[in-house]
């Protein structure tokens, strides 16, 4: 199994791909406009899928262990949540906005540097606090349990949702099964 970091690290680069392919744009030549923008409002939900899986697993696991085992970590934890929820609220607007619309590109422009920031914040500052405290084993431990609760993780955000811990972790499956009956019904993220 992989550590924490580990497991935290894919999902970073992950979204970080993903932001590129966003910023290379959609292919103009050979398609139309609409077929251009087809690829974009995919490659958008793509995005939004991974990006709210993977907050709501920090939410339940890793923020806590920060808050609890780190000095300064309640600190650090309310930072970065308000990074996430403000990350939340633009990935909200951009499930249901008009990808033809200028202000599409500019709140999505908008989240990628809110993104960027918020990973350079948690890889230059969090987690070397963290890897100062945190045994082997507990990193193992959160490690998997991020992991194996990807699989129920929430793929839309949830910027309305308390980020208590005990509360997410209660509704987490409940909720990712919704988003999923909502995805299917849509036909988000079918591609």
């Amino acid at each position: 199994m992989a550590n924490v970091f580990e497991v935290l690290r894919r999902d970073h680069d992950e979204v970080r791909h993903l932001l590129a392919e966003i910023e290379a744009g959609a292919p103009l030549v050979g398609v139309s406009e609409s077929e251009r923008l087809v690829v974009r409002k995919r490659q958008v939900d793509r995005l939004i899928t991974e990006e709210s899986k993977h907050e709501a697993l920090e939410e339940e696991y890793f923020w806590p262990a920060v808050r609890e085992l780190v000095s300064g970590g309640r600190e650090l934890a309310d930072k970065a949540i308000r990074q996430e929820r403000r990350a939340k609220f633009l990935l909200e607007d951009l499930i249901g906005y008009d990808p033809s619309k200028l202000r599409y590109e500019e709140m999505l422009d908008c989240f990628i540097d809110e993104a960027r920031e918020h990973f350079a914040f948690e890889e230059e500052q969090v987690w070397p606090e963290l890897r100062l405290v945190l045994t082997p084993e507990r990193a193992e431990e959160l490690g998997t349990k991020i992991d194996r609760a990807r699989r129920m993780a929430p793929t839309r955000p949830h910027p309305h949702t308390p980020p208590h811990p005990g509360l997410l972790k209660a509704t987490s499956p409940f909720v990712g099964t919704a988003d999923r009956i909502r995805d299917l019904v849509s036909g988000r993220g079918r591609h």
